[in-house]
């Protein structure tokens, strides 16, 4: 639904905060369109698109937003990052296995991400640093899993505030808690990228592979710690268990994406790696046993 005539939103410094003071989310994702920022639905207490598309079928168009709201007014409010939308978005990660506040505020000391305009604290506890894109200048999403830090730019999403998770029972907010008085800066992400991983490559790689029924992130994860001569196997698998577990295409390539391109692999076959995946899914049906073999679709193993 992206229309090329429309320019990229002009944010100010008060556009989050005064959409984050929504009562409602529906009110909200209609305020983000207002505005000309294109948003998408996402499962309510989740991040999953309700669009067939994912981010890609983000619009700043009010009355298909409101048509998407009215349909299911809890919805969370997705946004996409990089060019279309002019933000990016670094996500600092606080879960059972590690923290990437440390890394972060080294970054931050080092001058590499202290341009932020909004700084929003999401329902784990961690935070989202928005920055404004370079014109003209794509920076695509990565990972960084030692560091605990990602990055979303071009090719990525993000929850936006007012939305809500569900995390450890309780019900919280993405939570806007800081807006910048001085200029935002664009943000480099290759430089931070090298800045908190120097060898691009992990120490280590897995010690094995998680079953059948494992969280998205998780098996994002496999894929993006798996050295060169396993990537294209890992990706493959990855996207046969989320296939097989009835995520859409949309939301694998949300999560394989970012991960197969920190693992060193291309766009092109990422993307064609996961299509493989997902077409045969499709025809061998959710009975079957999916993994990747020298004859599925010619993929190189």
């Amino acid at each position: 639904m992206f229309d090329p005539a429309n320019p990229v939103p002009s944010w100010t410094t008060s556009t989050m905060t005064r959409v984050a003071s929504e009562p409602t989310l529906a009110g909200a994702a209609i305020r983000y369109a207002n505005l000309g920022i294109p948003v998408f639905p996402c499962v309510p207490g989740g991040k999953q698109p309700l669009t067939p598309n994912g981010f890609h079928d983000a619009t700043s168009s009010a009355r298909v937003v409101h048509e998407w709201w009215q349909r299911t007014p809890e919805a969370n409010i997705g946004l996409p990052t990089g060019a279309r939308t002019g933000i990016l978005v670094v996500d600092v990660d606080v879960h059972p296995g590690g923290s990437g506040f440390g890394a972060f505020e080294r970054a931050r000391s080092e001058g590499l991400a202290d341009g932020w305009r909004w700084v929003v604290r999401t329902p784990s506890g961690g935070i989202h640093a928005y920055y404004p894109t370079e014109p003209d200048g794509e920076q695509r999403s990565w990972q960084v899993p030692s560091a605990h830090v990602d990055f979303r730019g071009d090719g990525g999403y993000v929850i936006a505030p007012p939305s809500r998770l569900e995390v450890d029972g309780a019900i919280r907010t993405y939570d806007v808690i800081a807006v910048t008085t001085q200029p935002a800066k664009p943000l480099d992400a290759a430089k931070l990228r090298r800045f908190l991983d120097p060898a691009r490559r992990p120490v280590a790689p897995p010690s094995g592979l998680p079953p059948k029924g494992c969280r998205p992130g998780a098996l994002a994860r496999v894929v993006a710690l798996t050295p060169e001569g396993g990537r294209n196997r890992a990706l493959f698998w990855a996207s046969c268990r989320m296939a097989e577990d009835g995520l859409s295409r949309a939301n694998a390539i949300s999560y394989l994406m970012p991960a197969a391109q920190y693992a060193g692999l291309p766009d092109r076959e990422i993307e064609s790696t996961i299509d493989s995946a997902f077409r045969i899914a499709s025809r061998l049906g959710s009975g079957s046993s999916l993994g990747p073999t020298q004859w599925n679709e010619a993929i190189q193993l």
